[in-house]
């Protein structure tokens, strides 16, 4: 091939490649019309499934309880990111939760296994209430229940004052009486854990409930200055009336002062029987050794071993809804349709309100919590398994929640991506 016919060839190749290159294919404008309606189309379908999703969320949100799981941030918020992490406290029914998740616990949450009331050997429910803790408002739920199941609620007048501690003697009766009293009773007083076993005794159906403990020691200071409560006392058991000073003393002044009794200090014994700041005491037991020593460890792990082994349920009105679901579901024959009896307005006609309680500065709180750490501890446990009681007992609900969630999460990616 000559030079001058090579050099043609390899600018008409160049020219074919430079159309390649360089060409245009034309798109009708319909054509450009129906891609952007495609688009908005596609947009639009992807909304309102997103929409779909999240009403049927939080249909869920309403089987599982709504004043629990939406007041600790388990909502379709806290699903996509609002507020994340402000509820992922172990102690919250959602902290408990997510924990149970990423342990790989919640495959293993059984009802039936977190149940002790099958355990019991007679038809008596043993309530060893604790004082300041809304007792008195359960034995009232208690009574209006026995009227519509049939059950009777008996409750020890205790005219000597709180006594929970038992010489062996009184132990021992109190045992006994508890044991002959008639099938479908309810037995409520102010003592310690009884050990019905090492009595050879049959085991009834052991509830009781508990309260932050350092709200509780609070709500006690102010109960017994209370004129409505050392009046008719001390005119009952013939007593002095108390000095207006002790009347007086707000809890602040009393923490600062550095008065006896509110100087919590560890391992101290108890000094008498208007001493209430244990929490523990009332689910160690009978042994004023081991029992006592105030913000201990062995009382602190004998109370556990109590409330894991023998208790069928310890509720706290800081969760009345799973409180009284767990009730419902693990003592149906003394508490079924109790959330309906509750909210029926029983509820509003006992509230465990105090009038003389003022407001407490954080700092003072803050102050006498450094000293109650295993009371705090103790009562965390209990708030943990109530929730896995609780979880328990949703764990079909909790799936599909977890499906939905998941499909949410999904979704909102994708409407995020375009």
């Amino acid at each position: 091939m000559s030079l001058n016919a090579e050099r043609s060839y390899k600018m008409k190749l160049r020219d074919v490649e430079n159309a390649f290159k360089y060409r245009r294919i034309p798109y009708p404008k319909r054509s450009v019309e129906l891609i952007a309606l495609l688009a908005i189309s596609c947009t639009f379908f992807l909304f309102m499934h997103t929409n779909k999703l999240n009403s049927r969320l939080k249909e869920m949100e309403v089987k599982l309880q709504p004043s629990e799981f939406s007041a600790l941030g388990l909502t379709g918020n806290h699903i996509s990111g609002h507020d994340a992490g402000k509820h992922d406290d172990i102690n919250t029914l959602h902290g408990t939760y997510q924990y149970l998740k990423s342990t790989g616990q919640i495959l293993q949450l059984s009802a039936a296994k977190l149940n002790n009331t099958p355990k019991a050997e007679i038809d008596v429910l043993f309530f060893n209430r604790v004082p300041k803790t809304g007792s008195m408002q359960l034995i009232e739920l208690m009574r209006q229940l026995g009227k519509v199941h049939d059950y009777e609620v008996e409750k020890d007048p205790q005219n000597g004052g709180v006594i929970p501690l038992l010489e062996p003697a009184a132990e021992s009766d109190m045992i006994d009486n508890i044991v002959n009293l008639e099938d479908g009773t309810v037995f409520a007083s102010h003592v310690n854990y009884l050990n019905f076993t090492k009595h050879k005794q049959p085991r009834p159906i052991y509830i009781n409930m508990v309260r932050d403990p350092v709200e509780r020691v609070i709500s006690w200071y102010y109960y017994i200055r209370a004129p409505w409560i050392f009046v008719p006392g001390r005119r009952r058991n013939n007593r002095e009336m108390p000095n207006p000073k002790w009347v007086n003393t707000e809890f602040d002044q009393c923490v600062e002062s550095g008065e006896k009794v509110c100087t919590y200090i560890e391992n101290s014994l108890m000094e008498r029987v208007g001493d209430h700041r244990r929490q523990t005491l009332f689910f160690c037991g009978q042994n004023e050794f081991k029992c006592t020593p105030f913000n201990a460890r062995l009382p602190l792990q004998l109370a556990k071993m109590n409330v894991e082994r023998e208790y069928s349920v310890v509720g706290t009105w800081e969760h009345t809804n799973e409180t009284l679901a767990v009730l419902e579901a693990y003592i149906p024959r003394y508490f079924a349709d109790a959330s309906k009896m509750y909210y029926s307005g029983l509820h509003a006609d006992h509230q465990n309100t105090n009038p003389m309680k003022p407001h407490i500065s954080q700092e003072i709180i803050d102050m006498v919590r450094r000293n109650f750490t295993r009371e705090i501890e103790f009562y965390q446990f209990c708030r943990q398994r109530l929730h896995k009681q609780y979880l328990a007992l949703k764990l079909n609900d909790l799936k599909k929640f977890d499906k939905s969630l998941s499909r949410l999460s999904e979704a909102n990616e994708m409407a995020i991506s375009n």
